[in-house]
């Protein structure tokens, strides 16, 4: 093996290892994510409730998870946002 494809090869295994932390770091965020649109979505869907589904909502589930989606439910249920 030449020095370069040495280099490569450091270079890629570093990258492969950084990439492999950074998806370990994020990926409860994204699991939270996801759960708090089902959440929304099941509100919907089973329970009826009405929810005006809009870029700010989805925002707000995305990054709250679950605990953004029950305030997105409660300030619907109270007539205060989201209200259809």
């Amino acid at each position: 093996m030449t020095g370069i494809e040495i280099l490569l090869l450091i270079v890629v295994l570093v990258g492969v290892l950084v990439a492999a932390s950074l998806i370990r770091a994020v990926s409860p965020f994204i699991i939270n994510a996801v759960v708090g649109l089902v959440v929304l979505f099941l509100a919907q869907a089973v329970f009826g409730f009405s929810i005006a589904v809009t870029p700010i909502v989805l925002l707000i589930v995305a990054l709250g998870g679950v605990p953004g989606s029950i305030v997105v439910l409660v300030l619907s249920l109270l007539g205060v946002a989201f209200v259809p």
